[in-house]
């Protein structure tokens, strides 16, 4: 009686009358705790991965803002270089008649007839200078520099053209001022002249 009272407390899948197959230390347990491992390890490399790309993308955070204001500055002068009525100092379209038609609106007057002694002159001071400004943005050499320039071409375009403007966010030049203070201040790090020939001096060190 008592071998089959013991037999009977022996219930196949439960060697030495341990319990079922949930129970501790048993093989559904370690089923759970392979899942929960696994998933973990997935996790940890999206994570791995995620971060891969998001410092990536803080290195070329600004490039495209590099190229549009590049490109936009050489198609800018390259299109004022080739109209010639763009530089007359009257005329439909010309420089001197578009400073005599914001003279009296813009921010700082004395600018604008300074511009008018010379519209030829000014009109060729700001198409080469949106030229060497946008060349030297896009090859990222003296970014710096560059994005100065940018600055100054955009501000003084600002206070005199576009100054009458209202309300003042459809003015397009405090907008071309505001892109190029991030460029003026991060400069051209990645895929620029710059960095290249900073690499070079320091291999020559």
């Amino acid at each position: 009686m008592t071998g089959r009272a013991d037999r009977t407390n022996d219930t196949p899948g439960d060697p030495g009358g341990t319990g079922g197959p949930g129970a501790s230390g048993g093989p559904g347990d370690q089923g759970g705790t392979g899942r929960r491992a696994r998933r973990k390890a997935t996790f940890a490399r999206w994570q791995v991965s995620f971060d891969r790309w998001k410092a990536v993308a803080s290195r070329y955070a600004l490039l495209p803002l590099r190229l549009f204001l590049g490109v936009t500055f050489v198609y800018a002068a390259l299109d004022k270089l080739t109209d010639s009525a763009f530089f007359a100092a009257e005329g439909s379209g010309s420089i001197g008649e578009t400073m005599r038609a914001v003279r009296d609106s813009s921010a700082i007057p004395a600018l604008v007839d300074l511009a008018l002694k010379n519209p030829a002159g000014f009109g060729y001071a700001i198409a080469f200078g949106e030229l060497a400004v946008g060349i030297g943005t896009l090859l990222g050499l003296y970014a710096r520099v560059a994005a100065l320039g940018g600055v100054l071409i955009s501000l003084s375009l600002w206070l005199t053209v576009s100054w009458q403007v209202s309300p003042y966010y459809l003015g397009n030049d405090l907008a071309y001022l505001m892109a190029w203070l991030p460029l003026l201040l991060a400069g051209a790090s990645e895929l620029s002249a710059d960095r290249f020939l900073a690499d070079r001096r320091r291999r020559i060190r």
